[in-house]
Formats: structure tokens, sequence, C-alpha cells
């Protein structure tokens, strides 16, 4: 018995596969982009957007800046203004404590004179007792 063999022309199952996974990647990719539109006319993203433009811009400057020697300069005249506030400060603090100090001294006069009043006073009391 002869076999009947069948020679028409038969896509190998290597092929389908093939179509048929390039027709889900289409699908997906055309799913990716609509959705990717849709996203891109959302408020969210436009504010992300700006945000990330100006991030860029900002950053750009930067870049700008220490490529001329501007940040230097600005670093500089931050430093000096620091110092010059630390100076103040300092010195009101220094007035600060010279004010309490003397205050502190005053009030130990004072306790100092009550204390040797009434050690004058204590003699005199008990000698009258005898």
């Amino acid at each position: 018995m002869e076999e009947q063999t069948n020679k028409g022309p038969e896509e190998p199952k290597d092929e389908r596969l093939r179509d048929k996974a390039k027709k889900f990647i289409d699908k997906a990719d055309d799913f990716i982009d609509e959705n990717v539109e849709k996203l891109k006319k959302t408020k969210a993203f436009e504010k992300v957007a700006d945000a990330m433009d100006k991030a860029g811009e900002f950053v750009e400057d930067k870049v700008e800046e220490v490529k001329t020697g501007e940040a230097k300069e600005k670093i500089k005249a931050f430093a000096d203004k620091a110092e010059d506030e630390a100076k103040e400060k300092l010195s009101k603090a220094k007035e600060f404590g010279k004010k309490v100090a003397g205050k502190v001294a005053d009030k130990l006069d004072d306790i100092a004179d009550d204390i040797r009043d009434k050690a004058k006073k204590a003699p005199e009391s008990d000698s009258s007792k005898a």
C-alpha cells in the first residue's frame, strides 16, 4: 500500500506562530500608542512635563554658572554675607552677655548686702538675750 502524501502548499507551524505573534505585537503597539496619546492629554502629564522642563532649565543654568565661574562668585558672596552676619550676631551676643552679667552682679551685690545686714543684726539680738 502506498501512502498518499499531500504535497500541497502547507504553512509550517513556525510561520503561523510568527504571524500570530506579529498580529499580537501590532495590536499591543496600537493599544500602547493610543493610551500614550490619552495620557499626554491629561493635566497631570502636562504638569509633570512642565516640572521636568523647569528642572531641566534649572540644571542647565547651574551647569552654565559652574562653567562660567559665576557659581564660585555666588558662593564667595554667600560666604562673605554669612561671615558678616555671624560677626554681627556674635557682637550682639557679647553685648547681651555683658548686660546679663551686669544685672547678675547687681543682684549678687544686693544679696550680699542683705546677708551683711542680717549678719550685723544677728549678734545684737544674741547679746540682748543674755
